[in-house]
């Protein structure tokens, strides 16, 4: 996988995404492409209010993904790796459990007229945890407003990714137990990780080492 220009970082909240993305980057000496939830104003309000405020949350991040499509397409992609804390293709699947059928109507149009279409990645790593720990982590990291995520939202989540990836067929896939490795914070782990992402280069395999084998 040495030869990878595309990777995309995927799972639900709390999983440890952007921190795989942000070392494997490093890892690579690649270009960096993060989500920047942050910058959506209305993310916030969405957690506090998820009925009053998912249909302006959803346009956002499609609005911006198209931002990052058209970022994508303009470079040279032949030129340097990029790692990516999400796929492109995956927004859709939040707007499935968020918006009510009137508003996903509403938001398959916009996605329509927009005309989005986003370059395949050269590997998808998908990042799966039981909702336990995703709410652990969640209330780790300590962002004020994600501390409004419930369990039933997590779990909805999860059994959409699962769904998303079950058929999954435009990218190679590599799908990680992430809640019994730590490779972030434990040096061995993420190696064994990163040997598995370069042996990675065509179909679907799962990465679920023993921990006592990571010890």
């Amino acid at each position: 996988m040495s030869d990878s220009r595309y990777i995309a970082i995927e799972g639900p909240i709390g999983v440890g995404k952007t921190s795989l993305a942000k070392r494997l980057a490093e890892s690579l000496e690649s270009e960096l492409l993060l989500e920047e939830a942050d910058a959506n104003p209305f993310l916030e309000r969405f957690y506090q209010d998820p009925r009053g405020h998912a249909l302006p949350a959803q346009l956002f991040f499609l609005f911006q993904r198209i931002r990052q499509i058209d970022d994508l397409r303009q470079a040279d992609m032949f030129s340097e790796t990029r790692v990516a804390d999400f796929l492109i293709q995956k927004d859709r699947l939040f707007a499935e459990i968020v918006l009510d059928r009137d508003e996903l109507a509403l938001y398959d149009k916009v996605y329509e007229t927009m005309a989005v279409d986003a370059p395949a990645p050269d590997l998808v790593v998908y990042l799966q945890a039981p909702v336990d720990t995703l709410l652990f982590r969640v209330a780790r990291r300590g962002i004020r407003y994600e501390q409004r995520i419930g369990r039933r939202y997590l779990e909805r989540l999860g059994e959409a990714y699962a769904r998303f990836f079950h058929d999954y067929d435009d990218a190679p896939l590599l799908i990680v137990n992430a809640s019994t490795i730590d490779p972030i914070n434990n040096d061995t782990h993420y190696q064994m990780l990163l040997d598995q992402i370069h042996r990675t280069r065509s179909g679907r395999h799962f990465f679920n080492p023993l921990v006592s084998a990571l010890a």
